[in-house]
């Protein structure tokens, strides 16, 4: 719930639309076992560590455990996941970032492999939607996959980028998604490059490394391994520290409201050295520079409600080849927001209706007119049986009129469309994204350009 208020605090401030812009990410296994179990020196070097992370607009961190306390001591970034523990208790996996986030969720693998520790502690992946800027919302997955080279090894992990990727397809369809983490795999070591090409297939993303750096060439399956020297010697370039393959790796993908048009790979080990040059953990930190662009045509608007309920996208299914008009709209509603019921028309004439929630409540329809669109959403959030649930919702039209259900609470977010020229036409609601059940437990708007 503070991470719910800190986010409906943040997003009450409207700036200026921004459509394009740059993210600084961070992928670092910051090796923070006991002391005893480490091969570093965590006690001294997480302390080194901490300061050094502030330039970077959102960092995912492995092995976050023992140390967790040093690590976050120097850093100032607004939006930190709280620790799930130190070794053996917790996954090690954190995100810390200038942007607020809903929706953080810790996931455990279903399967492991007894050797190298990994059963010992709940690793996994983590899950949490960032709001970037107005109308610019993007997944981040963070991850820590099964280590060693045995083929139990890479049984688990092979069953851990399955698992993250399933979860994918159910949270993420239709968003702009980046996967950055320790994945303990290399393309040429036979198994783990057909993991690795799987999820990439699966989840539609693209390997930073392999683009930026090689060109779109895949080391082969079953080739000599292209290990980094560690630490590198004294003088190695840029070139030469990425030319190498690490095992943390980012995955990218653009989705139809947020594109990722450019982005950078570099091996950040100059950064996150001491004073004699040695690095301050065991693993390479990686960093990219991810330009993103907001879609002139697609754009999401802010989230009011909860984490619960099953999520939902309309993107997919609607605005996948172009971007229809919203034709009516029922809401039902009593104490709260029931359900949502809509038809858009695509430029061929043809209709869907599409429907979330529960049937409960009353029915209130609105038909929009001739030219009419949907340009402003009040939405306001309060608690039911321990949940936070969307408790009243109300559309405002291009000429005046509105539609409404549910219950006003002191807890709203309004949503107009955006404010730069959309293509190719005017700004207007065409579908919604958000969480429901038997109710609207999340709900928000998704703005298109087709009136």
């Amino acid at each position: 719930m503070l991470r719910w208020a800190l986010l409906a605090i943040s997003i009450r401030v409207v700036l200026a639309a921004q459509i394009v812009g740059n993210l600084t990410l961070l992928s670092y296994n910051v090796a923070g076992l006991p002391e005893l179990l480490s091969s570093g020196n965590p006690a001294v070097d997480t302390a080194l560590i901490s300061p050094r992370l502030q330039p970077y607009n959102i960092i995912n961190v492995q092995e976050d455990f023992n140390y967790h306390a040093t690590l976050y001591a120097s850093d100032h970034h607004a939006f930190r996941t709280p620790t799930s523990g130190g070794a053996a208790i917790g996954s090690g996996l954190n995100t810390l970032s200038d942007f607020p986030y809903i929706d953080f969720e810790r996931t455990k693998w279903k399967d492991c492999n007894l050797n190298s520790g990994d059963c010992l502690t709940p690793k996994g992946f983590t899950f949490m939607r960032v709001r970037v800027s107005d109308g610019v919302w993007v997944d981040i997955y963070n991850l820590h996959a099964d280590a060693g080279s045995d083929s139990g090894d890479v049984t688990a992990r092979a069953s851990n980028l399955a698992q993250l990727a399933g979860y994918i397809a159910k949270w993420s369809p239709g968003m702009a998604v980046i996967v950055m983490g320790d994945t303990n795999t290399r393309y040429s070591r036979p198994g783990d490059s057909d993991s690795l090409h799987t999820f990439l297939a699966n989840t539609g993303t693209t390997d930073l490394w392999v683009s930026k750096i090689r060109g779109g060439s895949f080391p082969a399956s079953g080739s000599p391994s292209l290990v980094c020297p560690f630490p590198f010697p004294a003088g190695t370039t840029q070139e030469q520290m990425v030319a190498c393959e690490v095992v943390d790796k980012f995955f990218l993908r653009s989705g139809p409201a947020v594109s990722f048009p450019a982005a950078t790979y570099v091996n950040e080990n100059l950064a996150f050295v001491n004073s004699t040059g040695g690095p301050l953990s065991d693993h390479y930190p990686t960093t990219s520079t991810v330009t993103w662009r907001a879609s002139s045509s697609i754009r999401l608007g802010d989230p009011a409600g909860g984490p619960h309920g099953d999520p939902f996208n309309d993107i997919p299914s609607l605005l996948t080849t172009s971007v229809p008009r919203l034709t009516s709209i029922t809401i039902r509603g009593g104490s709260r927001v029931d359900g949502i019921i809509y038809t858009v028309q695509d430029a061929s004439g043809s209709t869907t209706t599409t429907s979330h929630g529960g049937t409960g409540g009353t029915p209130t329809t609105l038909t929009l007119g001739v030219g009419e669109r949907i340009v402003k959403s009040l939405a306001c959030s309060g608690s039911f049986s321990d949940t936070t649930r969307v408790f009243y919702l109300q559309l405002t039209t291009s000429s005046g009129r509105t539609l409404t259900a549910g219950k006003t609470t002191g807890d709203c977010v309004t949503t107009t469309i955006p404010t730069d020229a959309g293509s190719p036409g005017a700004w207007g609601l065409v579908a919604f994204w958000g969480r429901s059940g038997d109710e609207m437990d999340r709900v928000a708007p998704i703005w298109g350009a087709s009136y």
